[in-house]
């Protein structure tokens, strides 16, 4: 077919390099994170996705941004060691609560979850808006519907939250001895570091 740009194993390098060019600007132009069906689907399967993805990669190593997939999507981000430069102007406009931040790490770690399975862990009730806070800032999000009496909503993070925290997927979240060690746990929450990371339940009162 006239004007289609083959990118198979063994392409001659000028045609690889003009696949990339495709997907460079697919990305570039995108709103939001792309998946590589969806950039297949903007390049109207013009192009070897996978093998054009991992040439841009490689064209955008040492740069000051590069592609990366993260919970698999891509997107373009600043490098990581360039990162300190563009902080002042990508603060976020609000400190999360204790609660908030101890929400999203059970969510993080037990997703699927729903609101009562997180009250169950954290052994007290989560405030009014706690959820709403964590939906507002892009990491968290409905993802349907238990299918048990009730029908509750549940809740997962996005790609946003792996991006934010440069992880790749769920699989590179840090285990109870890496924040251990990193001083991220409070040798006080004994019991809720335990529910978080073993699925053990308790019950309480209410959230401060």
């Amino acid at each position: 077919m006239s004007g289609v740009v083959e990118s198979e194993p063994g392409a001659e390098p000028a045609a690889l390099a003009a696949a990339s060019r495709i997907v460079e600007a697919i990305l570039f132009a995108a709103e939001a994170p792309m998946s590589v069906a969806e950039i297949d689907a903007a390049a109207e399967g013009r192009v070897a996705v996978p093998e054009a993805l991992a040439a841009l990669a490689r064209l955008y190593e040492g740069r000051g941004i590069r592609p990366v997939e993260r919970g698999g999507r891509w997107h373009f981000e600043t490098a990581p060691d360039l990162a300190h430069l563009l902080r002042r102007t990508r603060e976020e406009p609000r400190k999360l609560s204790r609660a908030a931040i101890e929400t999203l790490a059970i969510i993080a770690y037990h997703e699927p979850v729903s609101r009562a399975e997180i009250e169950a862990i954290r052994g007290v009730a989560i405030s009014r808006g706690t959820l709403d806070v964590l939906m507002e800032a892009g990491w968290v999000r409905p993802a349907g519907r238990r299918e048990v009496p009730g029908r509750p909503l549940i809740y997962a993070t996005t790609p946003a939250f792996l991006s934010h925290f440069g992880l790749s997927s769920r699989r590179d979240l840090p285990g109870i001895d890496d924040l251990r060690a990193a001083g991220l746990l409070d040798p006080v929450d004994l019991a809720l570091e335990t529910a978080m990371f073993a699925g053990e339940v308790e019950s309480g009162g209410e959230e401060d």
